[in-house]
């Protein structure tokens, strides 16, 4: 199966995907147990890529960097990816799960603040019959000690997980999975991040109506004010100043660094 084309969005690879195709691909991924994983992105991403070339590569490898935002989905098709929809997180990771279940795929619920991977577990497990949740662990938000890291490893890998849920926000998610890859068994890491607390019930989210207009951001921000403004005072004006700079591209191949 090929790599579905990327769109250069200010040097970040999103993947021209809707969501029928990014299941798709990670299906196969599972069955074929091939070891890789999925960014979930939106302009948040994008543009702290532009600040650590670390985090860039670990999009630009990814199996897929979906296009988690509006924006994206719009910078797309002005590349001309006319197909491209939205691949919402929260969305995503129901409708793996729900394949998971009728497959029998196995989960790890790996982030979260204390008790929510285990919260969510429940709720999933009792909204989605057959679904196999075999561990949860909330690591703590200073960095892991070498010896807590090969315990966390040792822990996800001795449950046999072929789907390891990742929701510890950007940029942190998706550099844990860039370092961690290599030593999970699972064939697939998803980094999901505010899917945790929404799907746990902890945090509401934006109307739908909101959501297919690009809003969303203006809904967390009312809601998370304190937390989120200087994210979307940095981040939005600065990306939509670029992309006028730097319209995005679509090409067949990875980007390269």
């Amino acid at each position: 199966m090929p790599a579905p084309p990327r769109v250069d969005v200010l040097g970040v690879g999103i993947s021209a995907v809707d969501p029928d195709t990014a299941l798709d691909e990670i299906a196969h991924w599972v069955e074929t147990r091939r070891r890789t994983y999925v960014c979930v992105t939106g302009v948040h991403g994008v543009m702290e890529c532009r600040r650590d070339p670390v985090l860039r590569r670990i999009h630009n490898s990814s199996g897929l960097t979906v296009p988690d935002g509006m924006p994206m989905v719009w910078a797309g098709r002005r590349a001309g990816a006319t197909w491209m929809r939205r691949v919402y997180g929260p969305d995503l990771m129901l409708a793996v799960l729900e394949r998971a279940a009728e497959e029998g795929w196995s989960s790890f619920l790996y982030g979260g603040a204390e008790g929510v991977p285990e919260l969510l577990g429940e709720r999933l497990v009792g909204r989605i019959p057959g679904l196999k949740i075999v561990g949860a662990y909330s690591p703590p938000y200073r960095p892991l000690t070498a010896e807590e890291s090969a315990a966390a490893v040792a822990t996800i890998n001795d449950s046999g997980a072929d789907l390891v849920w990742v929701g510890l926000s950007t940029p942190k998610q998706e550099l844990w999975m860039g370092e961690h890859r290599d030593r999970l068994d699972a064939p697939v890491l998803l980094g999901v991040g505010a899917a945790f607390d929404f799907h746990a019930g902890l945090k509401p989210q934006a109307p739908a109506w909101m959501q297919q207009r690009g809003l969303e951001w203006a809904y967390r921000l009312a809601k998370e004010p304190r937390r989120l403004w200087r994210r979307y005072l940095r981040n939005n004006p600065a990306y939509l100043a670029r992309v006028a700079l730097r319209p995005p591209r679509l090409q067949e191949r990875a980007l390269q660094e």
